[in-house]
């Protein structure tokens, strides 16, 4: 075996997912690379991992047999939370409908003008995270997804709360340095009263004006109207959810995956470069790929959490095939596949050109991003933004014990 399997085989069964957890966040490439070709599923005494390509997909693709029954203790009855349910199917598609794909183009212009602004107004070095990766988000679901008369700040809490107990305080991550499990969930707990008492105010406001024929067409309000017109089984509950999940969905993914994307080019000056001059041509889709395949090197999920209903083979058909019985929890460690081979030529080479369509940046398969379109846009234009203002990037992020980066201090760096 590999020095990272030896490593691990040497530890007693219940070290070795803490092991296993800390070289994923601290080693990936490599300790992925040796899972991959050695040990493709990896049954601990806490989860499973499956690393390559075809069982990631395959996980995340079966909803009937990998269930994310553990977000419901944190999500309750939001769509999301379910797997193959009339309501998931009838809420994803309403609110497929509401993000209007055709906005696109419109809420790239903005995200580059608020940007570029936010940037341009700063008065020395300023908090990166907080002032664009965040600010430039929660913005957006102030002013264009119609969530008006509210503080920026309680927001981005709520947001982040939520996302912080969803995907990073599950049991398995009792093994995280320094967790306090029981206070991020009490905390998200709080977030939800509050978010919630002003989601009702809003829902509110919004019912009166559509009544009265002034409606609006934002997101916010184009769910309020539904909920109203009855003719669906869509009510102003579900649009309080509903309107919830634009704000949860929006600020803190994107703005881990603005700092992700900009941690890997700034890793490489080389890289760096091209993805300067990238961002300062005229067709704002010239970053794109630098973007993309930045995140594919260094994504804001490592994997992605189902639990087995039903005992299912991966590897099927090689000599790793192994049988994951019904309960366990599973990790798709699509980092991992995002790497292998067989989906990826030359998968540790830099390519801006590569086709993404198989990335798992917007997840995969029944639970992929609903916002994607909003995101493909939003992120790398705040990406080209900040490299067009020619930011002094080399201090990085800084995770201050969280998961996800907290700070990032820049400032423009002097004219030669």
């Amino acid at each position: 075996m590999g020095a990272y399997l030896d490593r691990i085989a040497a530890l007693p069964q219940d070290h070795r997912w803490p092991e296993v957890h800390r070289l994923i966040f601290s080693e990936p490439l490599p300790f992925l690379s040796e899972l991959r070709a050695e040990c493709p599923v990896m049954v601990l005494d806490r989860v499973t991992l499956v690393t390559r390509l075809a069982d990631c997909m395959l996980v995340l693709r079966r909803p009937q047999t990998f269930g994310v029954d553990l977000y419901v203790p944190k999500q309750g009855g939001y769509f999301m939370a379910q797997d193959d349910t009339p309501v998931h199917w009838r809420e994803k598609s309403l609110m497929k409908a509401v993000l209007d794909v055709e906005d696109i183009p419109a809420i790239r212009d903005w995200v580059a003008a608020r940007t570029s602004q936010l940037i341009q107004t700063a008065d020395g070095p300023f908090d990166m995270v907080r002032r664009l990766s965040r600010g430039v988000p929660v913005a957006l679901v102030q002013e264009w997804f119609g969530l008006d008369r509210s503080d920026p700040d309680k927001l981005i809490e709520w947001s982040f709360w939520n996302q912080q107990d969803a995907f990073w305080n599950q049991p398995f991550d009792d093994v995280r340095p320094g967790i306090d499990q029981p206070a991020i969930r009490s905390a998200r707990e709080r977030a939800n009263v509050m978010m919630a008492i002003y989601l009702g105010r809003l829902v509110a406001r919004r019912s009166v004006r559509i009544m009265l024929g002034l409606g609006g067409g934002d997101p916010a309000t184009r769910i309020v109207r539904l909920a109203m017109r009855g003719k669906l089984r869509f009510n102003r509950k579900d649009a309080i959810f509903n309107i919830g999940g634009l704000l949860i969905g929006a600020v803190e993914t994107t703005s881990h995956a603005v700092c992700n994307a900009l941690a890997a080019l700034g890793s490489d000056p080389a890289r760096l470069a091209d993805a300067r001059e990238a961002a300062a041509a005229d067709d704002p889709r010239a970053i794109d790929g630098h973007v993309f395949e930045a995140l594919r090197f260094r994504p804001a999920f490592p994997y992605f959490f189902r639990v087995c209903r039903r005992d299912t083979t991966v590897c099927a058909d090689t000599p790793f095939a192994t049988v994951v019985p019904a309960g366990n929890v599973v990790l798709a460690v699509t980092q991992s596949g995002m790497f292998d081979p067989a989906g990826f030529p030359d998968p540790d080479r830099f390519d801006p050109g590569r086709d993404f369509s198989d990335t798992f940046t917007f997840g995969h398969g029944h639970h992929a991003c609903l916002g994607r379109h909003v995101a493909a846009a939003m992120v790398p234009e705040i990406v080209r933004q900040i490299l067009r203002h020619d930011l002094d990037l080399a201090a990085g992020p800084d995770f201050a014990g969280s998961p996800v980066p907290q700070c990032w201090m820049v400032a423009r760096q002097p004219s030669a």
